[in-house]
């Protein structure tokens, strides 16, 4: 017979959890491999198949597969292909980068850029790289370095309202300096092979803060996702479901649609998928408190989305897996839509049972964007225990799609308070 787990040894285990210590320096080192991975909307391939796909490969039992896709650079690790029968749970990250895209060149050497999804203000003097093809080998990329995003070039240039902050900067005046000078700037550039819509990514790998397992660089968003659902296939891996078909699965073209996730959960059609990205610390949101956000907290958990498309019931088999394993996690909320690829089988027009999940970091969308080991790990973890309990309902047979049909909460059955 089982004993009830003491309060002492419950509070002894909730320290030696894994979320509740500091990341292994092998696991950070992979987490900062995929966030480094030069891998723009439309150009993911770094990512999923230079990083994650030959940890996919290695990892997989042999009765596993990887699914890869004609029109994007998406994969799906399946833990049972072919296996319609069984509940299937998709995971999505995306592998898709923000990034600037050449406009022009000018007669001086100047490379016009446009800000894409960064506020200007945020990219002024930063380092970068850009990726270009090479002039006479089409389909053969270069990077160059070296260069910087600029707009005013030096205070003495500026306005007075720029002085003081009354006015600011606008994406039309941004361009990659790379300190062209002499006769006929134009030409060399533009012989180098730059041409309009070449991407140009922010140079900072993650490195750890200065407070305990904190980290801070460029792309957490959202190499964070693609890092939990590798992590999470490798714990799955050790240990495999008997009962539920999980697919892994980093998708692309989030940042601009969600057009990736949505054409594979369109061909894949899972029962319940679930996406996994970055949310915002709106505790430490400067300039917040007048709109009575909800508390959320970059290293207090994971978060867990309520409202917009998510499903009441998904999330309470979420909470209290977690519950149950003393996993931290936060409450968010969404209107109309989650923001993140859990939108992907509404989007495809799939009939399934969806909720997103996240890591609340500061600075979204800058190089300096910040988060904490502990939501990673929670989020993996807390992962891992929802399935494993779902494989377990309906007394070992796991999670069915009756289930999935008939547990939607009748409010009209609800008791007084």
């Amino acid at each position: 017979m089982n004993e009830p787990m003491s309060a002492k040894k419950k509070a002894a285990s909730k320290k030696t959890a894994p979320w509740a210590k500091s990341m292994p320096a092998r696991q950070f080192e992979f987490m900062r491999e995929i966030l480094a991975a030069p891998s723009p909307i439309g150009l993911e391939g770094a990512m999923s198949y230079g990083v994650i796909k030959p940890v996919f490969d290695k990892i997989k039992p042999k009765s596993w597969a990887v699914q890869q896709f004609k029109g994007n650079a998406g994969l799906v690790l399946d833990t049972h292909p072919g296996d319609d029968d069984k509940t299937s749970v998709m995971f999505i990250g995306h592998a898709d980068k923000i990034r600037l895209q050449v406009r022009s060149i000018g007669s001086d050497g100047k490379i016009w850029v446009n800000s894409d999804s960064f506020l200007p203000c945020t990219l002024i003097g930063h380092e970068v790289k850009l990726f270009s093809q090479k002039p006479k080998k089409p389909g053969e990329y270069r990077v160059i370095e070296g260069g910087t995003i600029e707009a005013l070039g030096a205070i003495h240039f500026s306005e007075p309202a720029q002085r003081t902050g009354e006015k600011g900067i606008k994406g039309e005046m941004l361009f990659l300096e790379l300190q062209m000078h002499g006769e006929n700037c134009k030409e060399r550039v533009e012989a180098l092979g730059i041409r309009p819509g070449d991407p140009i990514l922010l140079n900072r790998p993650i490195r750890k803060g200065f407070t305990d397992d904190t980290f801070y660089g460029a792309y957490l968003d959202n190499g964070l996702g693609c890092f939990m659902v590798a992590e999470l296939a490798k714990l799955l891996a050790r240990k495999p479901l008997k009962n539920i078909r999980v697919l892994h699965t980093i998708a692309t073209h989030e940042e601009i649609g969600r057009m990736g996730a949505a054409a594979i959960a369109g061909e894949m059609k899972p029962d319940i998928l679930i996406g996994a990205d970055v949310n915002h610390d709106y505790d430490a949101a400067p300039g917040l408190s007048a709109k009575r956000m909800n508390n959320l907290s970059m290293g207090k958990g994971f978060s867990l989305t309520n409202g917009s498309i998510t499903s009441a019931f998904i999330n309470s088999i979420i909470e209290k897996a977690c519950q149950k394993a003393d996993i931290p996690y936060q409450i968010d909320f969404a209107g109309r839509d989650t923001g993140t690829d859990a939108m992907a089988a509404s989007l495809a027009g799939v009939d399934s049972a969806a909720t997103s999940i996240g890591f609340p970091i500061r600075n979204m969308h800058t190089i300096s964007e910040t988060g904490h080991t502990l939501d990673v790990l929670a989020a993996v973890h807390g992962m891992e225990a929802t399935l494993r309990e779902m494989d377990k309902m309906n007394r070992g047979k796991g999670l069915s799609r009756k289930d999935l049909l008939n547990e939607h909460p009748r409010l009209d059955e609800a008791g007084t308070a």
